[in-house]
């Protein structure tokens, strides 16, 4: 019998995520309970940590705990607009400021044109699973298919972080815009200074916490700073095209997948792509990058141009505006992320349901919403930036990397497929990222001249090569059926490289924060989410069992 057919009961549904399992026991429902599960942790986590479910559980079983569906009403344009409305306020008014002064210059267009292929790179990657699995769980519903539990789960609170930190960044950047439209133009005005705290989280911006709850519930030359402050102004700008990862998330609700995904997403990129380097462009021409509002560029462009004030007024309110979409769409892509991790079973079920009137994930929005709004009162923007800048570049980098294995290894019913086709195409993909790690550090480390030239020519090519060999000796396992990534493995491969490159030129902050949060998502799933996993799939083991006894006495009937 195929699981992914099977359909849970509303008991099954009661329990999912730590109510309950076999024969009604939960590893939470007494403190001695918990004792017994945290005694068996390492056999639950060899049975759950690679655990990867199928398309069909997915998209089945799966999304039935969340009780009602969700309506399937959005057609191509409605993506696009998503994805525009999503991207345009994220990136081009919070990040351009930053990249300008302190790492590109006017050399900030380059560094978007860049952040941009990276970018369709990976839209192509989400596209060929969101087309295959229509369901709204993004990039965590194709790793926990693809690798399994575990690294679905650090992915999602990577997603879950950056979505979070992103939307408080934006929202603190709103404050800044609206002081501009209303002639305040010093953010600090808007902002309360508390005493003790430690500087970058000792100014409440109340601004951000309203805009946030009120969604919820309804110095020279053209290369100042050489390539390197190029690429990592490239970094840095990256979170601009955080929204059509949003529109992703909207799979469940499109009307025809296999049509309106494509074009929906990679257009927005496109399209946002174009959009982003005229801005940037025009903004670079009307100021010198050193002296660029690093919290409100495209308005503070105009202060004290004699007769042009009013502009800086207009830009701030368009802005805001802007900005507000941007918190919209990103509080859609969100919640609906928490809702397929809820209904994973690794995190409480409460999250999962969608409210059958308007076929949202109320429960997902409320929490994420109070808890974004929790940072943006404290939370500077630099911080803010810096770590949705690495969690994005980390997801973006899982994907591809799913997208060839779930290609060249066998179909999930298939076991010798699978083992035959997963050492080679795991050693590429290990193979391939430590060569752009290679490039990665020889190009920020190595000092300038013909030694560093040469080891860079000979990192590119021993990738080039590498894929090569690995198209030609190994053959895919599977054909995407409505749509595929083009020219594999050669443009998810590109996209991990872009990703890796990029990841190097962060700052090492970032990377110090970075590991305290994995490390933290770690921790919670070996203490919870594992258990509330194991739970869930005793469960429906148990209900799966049930019915076949019942079909097997109607049978005898």
């Amino acid at each position: 019998m195929d699981k992914g057919a099977l359909m849970p009961s509303p008991d099954e549904t009661c329990c999912v995520g730590g109510g309950g399992g076999a024969g009604g026991s939960s590893s939470f429902s007494s403190l001695r309970a918990y004792g017994r599960a945290l005694a068996q942790t390492p056999r639950r986590l060899a049975a759950r940590a690679c655990a990867a479910a199928s398309p069909g559980e997915e998209m089945s079983r799966v999304r039935a705990r969340s009780g009602a569906d969700m309506a399937r009403a959005l057609r191509w344009p409605d993506l696009v607009g998503l994805g525009l409305g999503g991207m345009v306020g994220a990136g081009v008014f919070v990040t351009t400021g930053r990249a300008t002064r302190l790492y590109a210059g006017p050399a900030v267009v380059v560094s978007y044109a860049i952040a941009g292929l990276c970018a369709l790179l990976s839209a192509f990657c989400y596209t060929e699973f969101a087309v295959d699995m229509p369901v709204a769980g993004g990039a965590f519903s194709y790793l926990r298919v693809t690798f399994g539990e575990l690294a679905a789960f650090l992915t999602g609170a990577n997603l879950i972080m950056e979505y979070v930190f992103s939307n408080a960044a934006v929202a603190r950047s709103f404050t800044a815009y609206l002081g501009t439209a209303v002639g305040v133009d010093a953010p600090s005005k808007w902002r309360i200074a508390v005493p003790g705290l430690p500087k970058g989280f000792n100014e409440v911006d109340l601004v951000a916490v309203g805009v946030i709850l009120l969604i919820t519930h309804n110095p020279g030359g053209f290369f100042p700073h050489g390539a390197a402050g190029v690429f990592n102004g490239a970094a840095m700008v990256y979170l601009s095209y955080i929204g059509y990862d949003a529109v992703s998330t909207m799979a469940e609700e499109v009307e025809r997948p296999s049509r309106d995904i494509p074009i929906g997403v990679s257009g927005s990129v496109v399209l946002v792509t174009l959009l982003y380097c005229l801005m940037a462009a025009s903004m670079s021409m009307l100021l010198p990058y050193d002296v660029i509002d690093t919290e409100a560029p495209f308005s503070g462009a105009f202060k004290g141009s004699s007769g042009w004030g009013w502009v800086s007024n207009v830009i701030g309110a368009g802005a805001s505006l802007g900005i507000l979409t941007s918190l919209m769409v990103a509080m859609l892509g969100q919640a609906r992320y928490l809702c397929v991790i809820g209904r994973s079973g690794v995190m409480p079920a409460w999250l999962a349901r969608v409210h059958p009137r308007t076929a949202t994930p109320v429960n997902a929005s409320a929490f994420l919403g109070v808890f974004t709004a929790a940072l943006a009162l404290f939370t500077e923007l630099d911080i803010l930036l810096n770590l949705v800048c690495i969690g994005t570049l980390f997801v973006f980098y899982m994907v591809a990397n799913a997208v060839v294995y779930r290609r060249y290894v066998g179909a999930d019913d298939d076991e010798e497929g699978r083992r035959r086709g997963a050492v080679p195409t795991l050693a590429f993909l290990l193979a391939f990222s430590l060569v752009a790690l290679c490039f990665t550090l020889v190009w920020k480390l190595a000092p300038r001249g013909g030694a560093r030239t040469g080891l860079l020519v000979a990192c590119g090519a021993a990738a080039a090569a590498a894929v090569a060999a690995f198209r030609a000796l190994v053959p895919q396992a599977r054909r995407p059926e409505l749509w595929g990534v083009p020219a594999m493995p050669w443009v998810p491969a590109a996209s991990v490289f872009l990703n890796v490159f990029l990841l190097g030129s962060l700052d090492r902050p970032s990377y110090v924060r970075f590991g305290f949060f994995t490390a933290a998502a770690a921790l919670v799933y070996v203490l919870y989410s594992v258990h509330a996993s194991y739970d869930a799939d005793e469960g429906a083991a148990a209900a799966a069992l049930d019915g076949a006894k019942v079909l097997d006495e109607d049978c005898k009937v």
